[in-house]
């Protein structure tokens, strides 16, 4: 038996065995100790080792991929897919759709809100006047157990003073604004950066580690209303969009 599945995983009470194996094999992927790229044990070798039949087997491998956790093969057999931004990163998106579109449950956790007014480097980031007040926010966001990004978001209650007395405990800061003022423009910056101490620490990283920054600005015909920056762990993520030639 491949490395990985050494101890055998007996049905939890309250769940079938379907459910157990389901949670055991995707619990390995999402903790990273199945990374991208990493071939699962074949169908027959997982029905021997959890003691059941190799159809409970396919139809958990079969979840698994349509979840989009694990990319099967014909021949070759399932390898664990690489998780992606979709092309939704382009736009404006609410992360919990990114992260349940992964087949995991989301969460978000905020860290940080509180109100003070604008520095010269907040300037650069988000169009107001100096000593303009603003909402500085970090967020932490979950897939399953597991961190999937920091969210460091300015807003500009200026433009949007309600901001101020929103709670933000049962919605994220994203959505929220979203529901609350419509946006004419936005801008997006895409880079690779190693992190921070402080952001390795929260994304449980090393500092070394390549992460994906996606930077967004967005205006409303009242002004600038927001500046965030969303940073994922590199090795989880990747850019897809889709393009077509154009008329000319």
């Amino acid at each position: 038996m491949r490395k990985g599945i050494t101890d055998v995983t007996k049905a939890s009470a309250g769940q079938t065995l379907h459910q157990t194996i389901l949670s055991d094999i995707e619990g390995r992927i999402v903790s990273g100790e199945w990374p991208p790229g990493y071939r699962l044990p074949f169908e027959v070798d997982l029905a021997t080792h959890y003691d059941c039949s190799r159809m409970t087997v396919n139809k958990v491998m079969s979840q698994l991929a349509k979840a989009g956790l694990i990319e099967r093969r014909k021949k070759s057999g399932s390898f664990v897919r690489q998780p992606q931004i979709q092309s939704a990163v382009l736009e404006i998106h609410d992360i919990r759709a990114e992260v349940e579109s992964l087949g995991l449950d989301y969460g978000f956790k905020v860290l940080k809100c509180t109100q003070r007014t604008a520095t010269k480097d907040d300037r650069t980031r988000l169009d107001m006047a100096a000593g303009a007040p603003l909402l500085d926010i970090v967020c932490l966001h979950f897939a399953g157990e597991r961190e999937f990004c920091i969210e460091q978001r300015l807003v500009n209650l200026v433009t949007v003073p309600e901001a101020a007395e929103a709670d933000f405990g049962g919605v994220a800061p994203g959505p929220w604004l979203l529901g609350h003022v419509p946006w004419s423009n936005a801008e997006h910056r895409i880079s690779a950066e190693t992190p921070s101490k402080e952001i390795a620490r929260l994304l449980a990283i090393s500092e070394k580690q390549a992460c994906l920054v996606v930077e967004r600005r967005t205006w409303s015909n009242s002004g600038a209303v927001t500046y965030v920056r969303f940073t994922y762990p590199g090795n989880a993520h990747a850019l897809v969009a889709r393009f077509s030639p154009s008329a000319d």
